[in-house]
């Protein structure tokens, strides 16, 4: 079978690796090279390192324009599978391939379709999530799926997650082409009823507060990302929080918005209870353990906080 595989980040490649290695790949679309890192040199992007490593041909497209989907129709594929491309797919595309086109999602539809699926579910304190399996549809994320595999979310981060239904969907993309093709595929449609919409995790909405649970700051922290960073402000200097804990009740009630240093602990005082501090990166310094860092923080006990 001929595929046409569309991608762009890290968390498309292991299923490329698992496509190219079952099917006939005639082409890989991703975005353009961009500055994706400090060194503000343009860079491929993850599905394309992986597609050249794997000497798959890459055509990069900004958009699917006339010629991008012409460049698609050429390389004849029986299905197009998509895997976080990063642009809306007009209706012309999804018509090339006989066997039309699916998309790995990460949510368990019709639950967080959308931008940032994965944030969203930790921030929303869902128990699971998972990865589907869908056909792509006109409107956003609206397709039937075929494939679905949970997860418990616990206390994984969202850079976890991401990692885990990453390589979780690879084998799923691959079996469901292969049930597209011999038509054994069966399509369950979404209720539209149970749809949440997972919109683009917006800097500000990760701001610790202390007038906030918690629990809420909590889920702040675990869903952060390098592109909305969990952060906030203690003795007047910021700091991004990589890793923090709701404290036990057994623990001394910390006044909302101030800093308690207990026995190399670093407990922020919140609306009902304390967030405890266990990783974090002082603004211009290297990542390190919130108790390191305590031992230089100006005014020690009785410090406070707020957000960023």
């Amino acid at each position: 079978m001929r595929i046409v595989f569309m991608g762009t980040p890290e968390f498309a490649v292991p299923s490329l690796k698992a496509v190219a290695a079952a099917y006939d790949v005639a082409l890989v679309v991703t975005r353009p090279d961009a500055v994706r890192s400090r060194g503000k040199k343009l860079e491929p992007s993850p599905v394309k390192a992986c597609a050249l490593e794997l000497g798959l041909p890459v055509l990069e497209a900004k958009r699917m324009d006339p010629a991008a989907i012409e460049a698609v129709r050429a390389a004849a594929p029986d299905l197009i599978c998509v895997v976080a491309f990063g642009c809306i797919l007009p209706d012309e595309l999804l018509a090339v391939a006989p066997l039309g086109a699916i998309n790995v999602h990460g949510s368990l539809l019709p639950r967080w379709r959308g931008a940032a699926p994965i944030q969203r579910a930790i921030l929303a304190g869902d128990e699971k999530t998972g990865i589907s399996i869908m056909r792509v549809a006109h409107d956003l994320d609206a397709g039937a799926w075929c494939r679905q595999v949970a997860t418990p979310i616990g206390t994984k981060t969202a850079g976890q997650l991401f990692d885990e239904l990453a390589h979780a969907g690879a084998p799923e993309l691959v079996a469901a082409a292969a049930q597209i093709a011999n038509g054994t595929v069966a399509w369950h449609e979404q209720d539209p009823a149970q749809v949440t919409i997972a919109e683009k995790v917006r800097k500000d909405e990760m701001r610790l507060d202390p007038a906030d649970t918690c629990s809420a700051n909590a889920l702040r922290v675990q869903a952060s990302t390098d592109a909305a960073p969990a952060r906030c402000q203690v003795a007047g200097r910021g700091m991004r929080v990589l890793r923090a804990a709701v404290v036990d009740a057994n623990v001394p009630q910390v006044a909302a918005g101030t800093v308690v240093l207990a026995h190399g602990r670093v407990l922020l005082g919140c609306a009902n209870g304390a967030l405890e501090l266990l990783r974090v990166k002082p603004d211009g310094k290297r990542e390190m353990d919130a108790s390191a860092w305590a031992q230089g923080l100006h005014g020690g006990n009785g410090a406070t906080w707020e957000r960023a």
